[in-house]
Formats: C-alpha cells, structure tokens, sequence
C-alpha cells in the first residue's frame, strides 16, 4: 500500500468537527449533560489554586489558550477528552461543578497575580452580602462571553480513535505518565480490567520483589510492570515496535478481550511472585556481581526473570521449597555470565533491541 493509500485509509478513521463557542454556553452543555466530564480519561483537578488563578487571568485578559477536545457519541453527546483540568477550573469557578470532589474543593478562591493582583481573594460570588469578595458582574459577564475552540471527534470515527486522541494530546506531557494515560483508556474499555491490573500491583510479594519507591507508585510503575508481564505473557511483541506503542495495544487487545482468562493470568502471577520473593526477596530484579545481588532494578532482569519462571512454573510449582528457591537463586545468578543476556541488557541497548532479542529466550534460559 502506498504511503498516499495509507493517509487516505487513516483519515477516514477519524471523523472530526470543530467551532468556537463561549464559555457561557460549554457551562450549559455541563449543566444540561450535553458534555460530560468523567475521570477516565485523566486524573482530575491536578491544578492547584495558584495555576488555576493564572488560567482565569489569562481569561480575562483575552489570552487565547488551547482547544478542548471532545468525543461526540451517538445521540450527540460529548464526552470530554482534553482539556479537563481547564474546564473543571471554570466550573468550580462558576459554582456549577458536580461531584463529590467538587463539594470536597468548595468554592474557587483566586490569588493575586503579577498583572492583576486585585484578584486576591476574588469569588465569583460574594462569600456574604456587602463582603466586597465577589467578581462583580460586568466581569462575569467578560469571562462568561470569552470563546473557546471545540475540537470534536465524531461518533463516525473508529472505536478505538478517542483513545488515539488522548494519547496523542496527552502521551510525552509533564502532568500525565505513559502508564497514567494507559490507565484512563483502560478505564474507558474495561473498568475491571483496569481495576484487576491495580490489583495485580498491589499484591505484597510483587511490591516487594519489584521494590517500588513512592515516586514510582505515584508514577504508576506497578501497574506498567505488571501489565508488562501479562502483555509479554499473551501478546507476542513485534521486533523493532516502540515499547510503549507495544504496551498500549497489548492493553486494548486484552482489556477487549471476552475471552481473556484473567483468573489464570492471576494465579500465574500470584505464584510466580511469591516464588520470587521467597527465593530471592527485594533482591529479585538486581545484577549478580559474583558476590552479591546488588544495585537498582533492572527492567531487563525482570523481563527475562518474571517472564521465563511464569512459563516454566509447573516444574517449579514440582520442587520441594528448597530446592526451588535454590534453583531460581541460581536462575538469577547465571544471567550475568549468558552472552545473549549480557549483550542485550546493558547500558544504551534500546528497549526494541532488548525485547527483541531476550523476550524469545526467556523461558529457555529459566528451566530447571
């Protein structure tokens, strides 16, 4: 196919529209719900008050600020895809946010600003008649009639196009992690897998081998290392395919997926863990240095190690406690002296280089 057939094939996927529209009227699409704001699709209200102050002064000031994306479905309905923290900022502005988070933040109070420092301790409402806290209504009225570009994706577009788009606007940003952003489609695909995969996480003797750090649980690490075990485990990986492109489809092929034995999956990854951790502890995922496991978690380690014991657990589930723990102990001090592994897992091998060459060895390089 041509690279001209392929653009022709790719747009007819993503079916979209778009127009300005006023403030005014994407708070009566909320309240009437036209538009709807449901946190799958990102964390909500990350902003504190200080960024939430700057986004409406830039408001009232006429500062133009990026388009919010929507995903119209098929009654017509917009579902909100971009641009939530914006939205949601207007909304608690407003008094109209709903929720149970909107009555647990309360009524948006602004700081002063370089340009507008008289904003201090501005409401949209006075807190008490005569207060003097309130906006005022000519403002109201400013902020009320200031235009805002609506991107919609239309429910002509493929199933799996509005996922595409929050990747796309989200994927590579400060505020969200690859694995955030992953969690949000899960969410909106299949709630209990996403709910499942949490789970899987949490389990003590994965958080212990994996030696997850607050950063890393804040970051979603846990769930991208176990859905990296279950994806490697089920979805064959294309030599060359970008990791995380990898673990987004492996993620919507399995959160789709009717057929999916999750219950297996489960008991496979409960024993291959608690294997681990009974064998090796936090040590699990460190190079042997001939003497000791030592230094950080290796995700080469992990991937060879975790992959290869879950395909060769029934010879190990056939062991006695001892002799198994000897034997994965010895399965992880190996790995540093086998060539393809040490060719593949040091400094500046890339991830598809890695993949490639040690996912397909796993299982043979771990058997008893």
């Amino acid at each position: 196919m041509s690279l001209e057939s392929e653009i022709k094939e790719a747009r007819q996927t993503v079916v979209t529209d778009g127009y300005d529209m006023s403030i005014g009227e994407v708070i009566n699409l909320y309240k009437n719900e036209e538009l709807v704001i449901a946190p799958a699709f990102q964390r909500l209200f990350r902003w504190d008050d200080e960024r939430k102050t700057r986004f409406i002064e830039s408001i009232i000031l006429g500062i133009p600020f990026p388009p919010i994306f929507v995903h119209q479905d098929s009654e017509g309905v917009w579902e909100l895809i971009d641009g939530l923290q914006r939205v949601s900022t207007i909304l608690q502005l407003t008094g109209d946010l709903q929720g149970e988070r909107a009555d647990q933040l309360g009524p948006l109070v602004l700081n002063g600003t370089k340009f507008l420092p008289s904003l201090s301790g501005k409401r949209w409402t006075e807190s008490a008649e005569g207060a003097g806290d309130g906006l005022g209504t000519s403002i109201q009225l400013a902020i009320k009639r200031s235009r805002v570009r609506v991107e919609i994706l239309q429910a002509g577009s493929s199933k799996t196009a509005k996922y595409e788009l929050f990747q796309r606007l989200n994927t590579g940003g400060a505020d969200l992690s690859p694995q955030e952003v992953r969690n949000s489609i899960a969410v909106s695909i299949n709630n209990d897998f996403f709910n499942w995969l949490v789970q899987l996480a949490s389990s003590p003797s994965f958080v212990a081998t994996t030696r997850q750090t607050q950063a890393a649980l804040e970051s979603q690490a846990g769930v991208e290392l176990a859905l990296r075990f279950i994806a490697f485990r089920n979805i064959p990986y294309q030599s060359g395919m970008d990791v995380h492109e990898y673990l987004d489809d492996a993620l919507i092929n399995l959160a789709s997926d009717e057929n999916f034995d999750k219950d297996a999956e489960e008991e496979n990854f409960n024993r291959t863990f608690e294997f681990l951790n009974a064998a090796l502890g936090d040590k699990a995922f460190q190079r042997w240095d001939g003497q000791n496991f030592s230094g950080k978690f290796l995700m080469s380690i992990f991937e060879v190690l975790a992959i290869g014991l879950s395909k060769n657990l029934a010879s190990y589930e056939a062991m006695g406690e001892v002799e198994r723990n000897h034997s994965i102990e010895t399965k992880a001090q190996s790995l540093n002296g086998i060539p393809v592994f040490v060719e593949n897992s040091g400094a500046g091998i890339r991830g598809t280089t890695r993949l490639s060459k040690l996912l397909p060895v796993a299982e043979a390089l771990i058997k008893p």
